[in-house]
């Protein structure tokens, strides 16, 4: 007689047949992957949580928010951070399309030089940079001489964080310009688009959920960046001092003033993220 209907897995042991009960083995693995699941989190997000309830118990936080100390520093780093975002959009974007797009001898050195200082200890880049543009540098010896100083300046707090945080919107701007096909920027050419309008109205748009993505990684680089800030641009309030200096200072002074600091950079860093996933959920829906 033939029996239509599901067939249960049977596993023969020692001469018995024993039926196997489906999905068992698959949510005991479920569960188990909690695990680690579970714990990165605790990692990630009891320090947050206990920075933001350290704070929200300081009395009278409100004056540590209108400290001069506070102030300088936010806003030393609101102008280098934007500066550095916009020279990464501009220089970057074509370094990353030529890198997604074309062929060409020296590749290899191109890609080496943009994924480098995304391994290089922050440390290394501030000795670096000093020899470069030092007053005995390769380069700043030279520029002394015409007077330039780039050392100690807010100059340079931008070039430590564009040769830091720049990188991190070039790999991620790549990654979007290579995932477009091709064969859409050729079929728009087709239709009678030019070069520069194919990558207007097709790359562009398709790429841009990474190139946010990209560009909001450069800010949080340049925001945080500390060690090659501090060897090549120092620590001198309302010239070189970035919020992530301040508050490494007022660690050695007033304790609570760093905790109060470093949460509303925290609060600040959440609202940017926000943002930043908002624009580029728009984009991918549209």
């Amino acid at each position: 007689m033939l029996v239509t209907g599901a067939v249960q897995p049977q596993v023969t042991v020692r001469g018995h047949t024993a039926r196997r009960r489906p999905g068992g083995g698959v949510r005991t693995g479920r569960l188990a992957l909690f695990v680690p699941v579970i714990a990165l989190l605790a990692l990630l997000l009891l320090p947050l949580i206990a920075l933001l309830i350290r704070a929200a118990g300081i009395e009278g936080i409100q004056r540590y928010a209108r400290d001069p100390f506070f102030l300088d520093a936010l806003r030393l780093t609101v102008l280098t951070s934007s500066i550095t975002v916009g020279l990464a959009l501009l220089f970057g974007t074509p370094v990353a399309w030529i890198l997604a797009r074309w062929d060409f001898p020296g590749r290899r050195l191109v890609e080496l030089a943009v994924g480098l200082p995304v391994v290089l200890p922050p440390i290394v880049a501030g000795v670096a940079l000093l020899m470069l543009f030092g007053r005995m540098g390769l380069l700043g010896q030279y520029l002394t001489a015409f007077g330039i100083q780039i050392p100690f300046t807010t100059t340079a707090v931008v070039i430590a964080q564009v040769f830091t945080a720049t990188p991190f919107y070039i790999r991620t701007a790549l990654e979007g310009f290579a995932s477009v096909p091709v064969e859409l920027e050729e079929a728009a050419q087709v239709d009678g688009c030019s070069a520069q309008d194919a990558f207007r109205r097709v790359t562009l748009p398709l790429a841009l959920p990474a190139l946010v993505s990209g560009a909001t990684l450069c800010w949080a680089k340049a925001v945080s960046e500390f060690g090659a800030t501090l060897l090549f641009a120092g620590n001198f309030q309302g010239r070189t001092q970035t919020i992530s200096l301040a508050i490494w200072t007022a660690m050695e002074a007033d304790l609570w003033e760093a905790v109060a600091m470093a949460a509303m950079l925290l609060v600040v860093s959440l609202a940017v993220f926000i943002v930043a996933e908002r624009l580029q959920g728009a984009r991918e829906v549209t």
